[in-house]
Order: structure tokens, then sequence, then C-alpha cells
């Protein structure tokens, strides 16, 4: 079964999320903060979510997360307004940062992609 670890404080977003991995069979495991996303990396997940606008400090998590040479994949979303902060992310090292709209409507893929 794959694995995701998800940084995502938004508890009508983490239903969607959740619902959405059960139908597809993905195990989802949620982080309210950047440590305890960190903390779920031992569970080896094929993908990471980042919501950029959780509490904490989203992106220094990710580039926490590649300082210590993790090379797992990191799809991030936010607000399609908020250049500056997926121009951060990236330099980061998110793999990928979508707008909110996007990731909703890809997620049954995003998700999928994780089972590969």
């Amino acid at each position: 079964m794959a694995r995701v670890a998800a940084l995502v404080d938004d508890m009508i977003f983490q239903m969607k999320l959740a619902e959405t991995a059960r139908q597809l069979g993905v195990e989802l495991n949620f982080a309210a903060t950047p440590e305890a996303l960190l903390a779920n990396l031992a569970s080896s997940p094929g993908l990471v979510i980042v919501d950029l606008n959780a509490k904490g400090h989203p992106v220094e998590a990710v580039a926490r997360l590649r300082a210590a040479g993790n090379c797992v994949r990191v799809v991030a979303f936010l607000s399609h307004v908020q250049t500056g902060l997926a121009e951060r992310a990236r330099a980061a090292g998110c793999d990928e940062v979508l707008p909110r709209s996007s990731f909703t409507q890809n997620l049954a893929a995003i998700l999928s992609a994780a089972k590969e």
C-alpha cells in the first residue's frame, strides 16, 4: 500500500484528502506541524503533500527534509496569488507547487502516482 505524509492543518481539506486516499487505497498520515511531518518520514512515504499555508513554517520543513538528504517527492499547494511563496517553496526543494484549485482537481492522480 502506498504511503503519503501530509502537512495539512485545515480540517475540511483533511477530510477531502482522506476520502480520496481511502477510495484509492492509499495510506495517508496527517501532520499538524512541520515537526510532526518530519517525524512521519520515518514511515518512508512515497509522497509528501504540503499545504504552504499551514501553521508553523512549512517551507522550512521542506528545506530541512532536503537538508537531511531525503529525496521523497514533495507536492505543495497554495493560493494562486502567492507567487513569492511558491518561489520560496521551489527553492526549498518542492518538486511541484500547485495552486489549490489545480491540486484539488488533480488530487486522485497525485495520490495514485504515490502507488507507482
